[in-house]
């Protein structure tokens, strides 16, 4: 998007979320300071590298932008292509939505007496610098699209763990489930730790 990347931001968020981490603190802790961290990230659409923000015709691509050395977190890009959505799906996890580019729309779900599926609510319409959370505790049952049709939008989510390996489910509206593990749309991690390029020698 831009011709001079902005790494830093990408490393400061890490670095923040990581010390927020080591306090160990509760969920509702965690997701409120975590949301203040993600909204100071996505206030700037100058940091995420280009290859990591390609839309795919078929579907929705997730690129996994860093995975904490201990899988504590992982932060990805999800890159939505005119009109993509997802299955409903869970996370099993706690995770923060963070918008960059377009909008989408988060459809929560709950389940009924019987088990099946309900919307909660009206969907959530996320546009840029806007966060939200999900975890088992608030609420992990939702659907995400792309709230356009005819063009890309871009999220940055931030999960409790190595999202691209976690097992998890996705749900028809009776409420059953059939497991998933989404791995990851990339083979290569972003370059953000390379300092010299951002402070050439003389």
């Amino acid at each position: 998007m831009t011709e001079h990347l902005r790494p830093q931001r990408l490393r400061h968020f890490i670095d923040q979320l990581a010390a927020l981490l080591d306090q160990q603190p509760d969920e509702a802790t965690l997701l409120d300071a975590g949301q203040g961290l993600l909204a100071e990230l996505v206030a700037h659409d100058d940091w995420l590298p280009d290859d990591l923000a390609q839309p795919d015709p078929q579907r929705y691509q997730q690129y996994l932008l860093h995975c904490d050395s201990r899988q504590r977190f992982s932060v990805v890009s999800f890159v939505w292509g005119p009109g993509q959505q997802t299955p409903i799906h869970d996370h099993r996890v706690w995770g923060l939505i963070g918008m960059l580019r377009g909008a989408e729309h988060a459809q929560g779900f709950v389940r009924d007496a019987k088990g099946a599926l309900l919307p909660e609510g009206a969907p959530l319409r996320l546009v840029p610098g806007q966060v939200e959370a999900v975890s088992p505790r608030i609420g992990d049952i939702h659907q995400v699209s792309n709230a356009f049709a005819d063009q890309v939008s871009i999220s940055i989510h931030v999960y409790g763990g190595n999202i691209g390996a976690v097992k998890r489910a996705v749900y028809a509206l009776d409420g059953s489930e059939k497991p998933f593990v989404s791995g990851y749309s990339n083979t290569r991690l972003p370059n953000i730790w390379d300092l010299s390029k951002e402070n050439p020698a003389p």
